[in-house]
């Protein structure tokens, strides 16, 4: 595993899918081939991890299935691949060697199911049966001796979206689930994958005949200026190009132009939820119906900016590449599915280039200056509340802006639950699911070393100063 690359076996076992599948496709052999990609990426006899090299060349060729894009019938985006959930004990609340069969025994009076006992050695127990999770055992013991155990999957899911079916693997309720990929880098069995659309690209590509048929764009979000970080942005550019792509456009173009339209809004009504990140407005609706309403009725950078391409040309492709798997989901919902195409994130953009060599380290720079500093820095929590703030000033608004900037879903839940109790005092909630932002997505490289000061720094290199600029440009 190339450690500068990915975080985890998992990551690379998932890019190198990925890259066969890519590989097989530009080939136009991916029928022929797709049974042997296990093979070659596992091609001696011992296992690696599993109990045999046939278990993991089955899991693989699950893998290789959602790499192609999954049952495309089946519009859930986030999958668990049953063959390779490793069945994580079941979670709850558990006495630790830390409990010392102490005298006072909290833990026995503070539980309302008489769900604790005492072996000959004091120790205590707790009966499953009897125990409702409540926790106030945990809480009374001075000792902390008792920990409320999840498996990894269920505790990164803040939505409740995550339980054990009858098999005791892990089981996605898709009414609960925003897509944000939250559970995917947190499985340490990688048993949990979102679904990929590269195929889509790479026939669209294919299909486009060098351009000539038809112009394929690569609508990049500002989140990629804290990704590849081997290399400069301009070089990555120029490996789109090579890849296929027509032309390079900046999502950060369409944030100027959500920007600019959501001060209006806001200095209309008053109150207003953002509409960036699709899975906080999925976990709005979902969880938060009565605010859905308050939502900025502004599509989404992303949408905006795709709109307006397919404005000017109707038979264009447009190829979001970003850090989110809430995107895929985004991108069908009927206010947005015809104007984007397909979804990829960073690593299956990663995968691609390696699919057909392009060294993007190598490569000459093209620049990029379409979009204003406050476009780009969408990429990071608290950039859309800047934005928000530049655009109140550019329409020489009276407001008195209030906002609530809420990195991570957990601040985003707290958020929109005084709102629902009439204990907000913010008049604008900016909204990122992820901690850190665009950044923090489930599809970027490596979730440590995320710098919101890449971004600034990438951002301070436009030419425009204010975001009427960008958008009238």
């Amino acid at each position: 595993m190339n450690k500068n690359r990915f975080e985890t076996r998992i990551q690379d076992i998932k890019y190198q899918v990925l890259k066969e599948v890519a590989k097989a496709a530009w080939q136009n052999d991916l029928v022929e081939n797709v049974i042997d990609i296990p093979k070659k990426i596992l091609p001696g006899k011992k296992p690696s991890m599993r109990c045999c090299v046939y278990k993991e060349r089955a899991i693989l060729l699950e893998r290789v299935k959602l790499a192609m894009g999954g049952n495309r019938e089946d519009p859930n985006i986030v999958e668990v691949i049953d063959i390779a959930c490793d069945e994580c004990p079941m979670g709850g609340y558990e006495v630790t060697n830390t409990c010392r069969g102490c005298l006072a025994r909290r833990c026995t009076d503070a539980c309302p199911k008489d769900a604790i006992t005492f072996d000959v050695n004091h120790q205590a127990h707790i009966d499953k049966e009897k125990c409702i999770n409540c926790g106030l055992c945990a809480k009374a013991c001075q000792y902390s001796a008792i920990i409320d155990r999840k498996r990894p999957c269920e505790n990164s899911c803040a939505m409740g979206a995550i339980s054990a079916n009858e098999d005791q693997a892990a089981h996605i309720d898709h009414e609960k689930c925003i897509d944000c990929g939250a559970c995917i880098s947190q499985c340490p069995f990688g048993a949990i994958m979102d679904k990929s659309f590269i195929l889509d690209l790479i026939d669209y590509i294919l299909k486009s005949e060098n351009n000539t048929k038809f112009k394929v764009y690569a609508l990049i979000a500002p989140a990629i200026s804290d990704s590849f970080k081997e290399a400069k942005l301009g070089q990555i550019v120029t490996a789109l190009k090579k890849l296929g792509f027509y032309d390079v456009i900046e999502v950060a173009k369409g944030a100027d132009m959500v920007a600019y339209n959501e001060a209006q809004e806001l200095n209309e009504k008053g109150f207003l939820l953002s509409s960036c990140c699709p899975a906080f407005v999925s976990y709005t609706e979902k969880f938060f119906p009565d605010l859905k309403d308050y939502i900025s009725h502004n599509l989404s950078p992303l949408g905006t900016i795709a709109k307006k391409l397919k404005e000017q040309d109707s038979t264009c492709k447009t190829v979001f590449v970003g850090p989110c798997t809430a995107k895929k989901a985004e991108i069908k919902l009927d206010k947005m599915k015809n104007y984007v195409d397909v979804t990829i994130t960073f690593e299956e953009l990663l995968a691609l280039f390696d699919s057909k060599e392009i060294d993007y380290t190598s490569l000459e720079e093209i620049e990029l200056n379409q979009a204003s500093y406050f476009g780009r820095v969408f990429a990071r929590s608290g950039g859309l509340t800047e934005a928000i703030r530049q655009g109140l000033s550019e329409i020489d608004s009276n407001l008195e802006f209030k906002p609530e900037t809420c990195n991570g879903i957990g601040m985003c839940k707290a958020g929109l639950m005084k709102k629902s109790k009439n204990l907000q005092s913010a008049n604008f909630i900016e909204g990122m699911v992820c901690s850190g932002g665009c950044i923090g997505g489930a599809g970027v490289l490596q979730h440590f070393g995320i710098k919101k000061e890449n971004v600034d720094a990438y951002a301070k290199t436009t030419p425009f100063k204010t975001i009427k600029e960008s958008v009238d440009n």
